[in-house]
């Protein structure tokens, strides 16, 4: 019997408040209609492959390191008005399916408080059949600082479900870097949304690793309210075999003499597949705002396939922006440049392909992994040349 229900949602421990935003949100789920790659949003996805009657809702194990003094809370202990403030209206049914069934997790840092270590947060799902629901509420008060490190993680052969929501807001002049690391076997699904809120003066960094799962997709909203926020979004994703990788993003500015920076790298081998679909909005009232988005793609094999899809929706003549996407294989004269210096071809093309992804491996808020996600992809370049 399917166990992504209103009762399901109902019989979910909380207070009142909690309880009722819950069932209003599996009503809604339960009427709306399931997503279709007719619609511009899912185009290219593998989204009618998905059978949510086929898991059972389950709780995820939750690890969290912290710096003294800081800790995350359950949801029921805080303000009911945190929960939801960020993320709006849900874009889709997964994400009404994650406020039905989510125990959310709360992290405020108070106004002045600078944390110097990172926040770890890692959700490991070990159960075939499971979906697993995780939310995190990022509160950052005035002139604040921390940074976030979201993990991901199950071993290959479980065919899970994994729809994680993050809302993470700024407050004026507070500094916010979060980082998500998809660590997921190569059967589990992965279906989330990240939506960060920067107020005046603010920075945020919102990036992503995807180096696993059978299919990933993470939809990122930087949104630019308050005049002179900045925001930054990153990503690194690398598909094998018949993985792939699917990102829908958005720089919206909202604010006057807001700034964004995009940078998304990826590469496909074997026959696995990649999805790049952004969009940068400027606003009528966001006058002398910067924005800027790059989608670089590396095809490594025949049967590998990428799109890259960038969009431009500009209401005010007053504003700085730029796109730029690529598609392609490994560069030819670099290639050559490198064996004509006595280089072998395996090992060039693995330089290559390292030094395309350093630039935005360099450029991730949480050093401390950046030696890990460079293993991780130098494995898959192994894999590659071993298969």
């Amino acid at each position: 019997m399917p166990s992504l229900t209103i009762d399901a949602a109902r019989a979910l421990p909380g207070p009142a408040w909690l309880r009722a935003a819950r069932e209003a949100a599996a009503e809604r789920a339960a009427a709306a209609p399931f997503p279709s790659t007719d619609e511009e949003i899912w185009r290219y996805s593998r989204i009618a492959e998905l059978d949510l009657d086929a898991y059972a809702r389950a709780e995820v194990v939750v690890d969290v390191v912290a710096p003294a003094g800081l800790s995350l809370r359950p949801v029921a202990d805080v303000d009911a008005e945190r929960v939801g403030a960020v993320l709006g209206a849900a874009p889709d049914v997964l994400a009404e399916w994650n406020t039905a069934l989510s125990s959310p997790l709360v992290l405020e840092v108070p106004r002045g408080t600078v944390v110097a270590e990172p926040v770890v947060v890692t959700y490991t799902v070990g159960t075939a059949g499971a979906a697993v629901f995780p939310r995190l509420v990022v509160d950052a008060g005035d002139d604040s600082e921390v940074t976030v490190l979201e993990r991901f993680v199950s071993p290959d052969g479980i065919d899970a479900l994994v729809v994680p929501v993050l809302e993470l807001r700024a407050a004026p002049a507070a500094r916010v870097r979060y980082l998500g690391v998809n660590e997921l076997g190569d059967a589990t699904w992965m279906i989330g949304h990240q939506v960060a809120e920067g107020d005046r003066d603010s920075t945020t960094v919102l990036s992503t690793v995807a180096l696993g799962g059978d299919y990933a997709r993470v939809r990122t909203e930087g949104r630019l309210v308050g005049q002179g926020a900045s925001a930054n979004q990153i990503a690194v994703y690398f598909g094998e075999g018949t993985q792939m990788h699917d990102f829908r993003t958005l720089q919206h500015h909202v604010a006057p003499k807001t700034s964004s920076d995009l940078l998304f790298k990826g590469a496909v081998e074997g026959h696995a597949k990649s999805v790049y679909t952004g969009l940068i909005r400027i606003g009528k009232a966001a006058k002398g705002a910067n924005a800027f988005q790059t989608n670089r793609n590396l095809k490594l094999s025949e049967g590998a396939w990428a799109e890259s899809v960038p969009n431009l929706d500009i209401e005010n003549n007053d504003v700085r922006c730029s796109h730029a996407s690529t598609v392609g294989p490994i560069d030819e004269d670099q290639r050559f440049y490198l064996e004509s210096r006595g280089v072998p071809p395996s090992v060039a093309e693995r330089l290559i392909v390292l030094g395309f992804f350093d630039e935005v491996i360099d450029r991730l808020p949480v050093p401390a992994v950046r030696a890990s996600l460079r293993a991780q992809v130098a494995a898959k370049l192994d894999r590659r040349e071993d298969a």
